[in-house]
């Protein structure tokens, strides 16, 4: 198992908490009550459509909290590319348990191969040109879920929330120079990266000249990026010196990606990989005992 592809598990374990209190509040699984508690049942997760495999460990979280009695074995791991009518994993357990913690196991698993599935269509028009990363819009305290699945895609992560970087963007220039607020930032948090919005070409000259270490060049099209691209690697020349990491960002989709990958930018991202991921058909096939 890649372990770099697994979220937090104190976050996993959190949501996982929330999401059974939500369908078993006040009175627990009515229906699986009417089982006979001792029947034990087998199951298979299995694939209705392809795409890629991310959030096994959620399933496991699930099963668990809801009876430790339940166990799952993983025939696939996250970061496994898939096909329709493959089996992802056994299930073993009490049939009532496992009906009971079935929908909530794969919302989470749909949800985040979904994620995955998607990040790995941006990555495979990419095709090694352009690293594409992800953004901060994702769902309110899923983002760590939801970046790993990114990962398990095959795609990288942009800053995980406010305090890993600093990012100036327009609103944060209102009263302050790129200048300025680049040697501001360095004094106060020395060490951290700073990531400069630009949507204009003299901002972007401005962000180069402070060593701002990564420039985000924002709602440009190809043939801008381009002209961009080869005046920032001049000035690297001219300067003598290592030029800021370039990102594109701002409108693009995966029908426009193919343009903007090969304009010569080092980063692109788009919050439609975590935002507009759709969820990956999986079931579980139950056979009681």
């Amino acid at each position: 198992m890649r372990h770099d592809l697994n979220p937090p598990l104190a976050d996993v374990r959190f949501l996982v908490e929330r999401a059974l209190s939500e369908d078993l509040t006040p009175f627990g699984d009515l229906t699986s009550s009417l089982l006979d508690p001792a029947m034990q049942a087998t199951a298979e997760f299995r694939a209705r459509e392809a795409g890629v495999l991310a959030g096994t460990l959620c399933v496991d979280e699930t099963f668990k909290a809801v009876d430790p009695r339940l166990e799952i074995t993983w025939k696939m791991q996250d970061g496994a590319t898939i096909v329709a009518g493959d089996v992802l994993a056994v299930a073993t357990g009490p049939f009532a348990k496992m009906l009971t913690a079935e929908r909530t196991a794969l919302n989470f698993l749909s949800h985040l191969s979904g994620v995955a599935s998607n990040a790995a269509a941006w990555v495979a028009i990419a095709d090694g040109r352009v690293t594409v990363w992800d953004t901060r819009k994702t769902l309110p305290a899923y983002r760590s879920l939801q970046k790993a699945a990114v990962r398990a895609g095959g795609a990288s992560n942009h800053r995980g929330n406010l305090s890993d970087w600093l990012m100036l963007k327009d609103n944060h220039l209102v009263d302050l120079t790129i200048t300025e607020a680049v040697g501001r930032a360095r004094a106060l948090w020395p060490g951290r990266t700073i990531h400069v919005e630009a949507d204009r070409e003299e901002q972007m000259m401005e962000a180069l000249d402070a060593d701002a270490e990564i420039i985000l060049l924002d709602n440009f099209t190809p043939d801008e990026l381009i002209d961009l691209v080869a005046k920032a690697d001049a000035w690297a020349v001219t300067a003598g010196r290592k030029r800021s990491l370039l990102e594109a960002s701002g409108g693009i989709t995966l029908d426009t990606l193919e343009g903007y990958a090969g304009t010569g930018v080092d980063l692109l991202s788009s919050g439609s990989i975590t935002n507009s991921a759709r969820v990956l058909d999986i079931g579980l096939d139950v056979v009681p005992q």
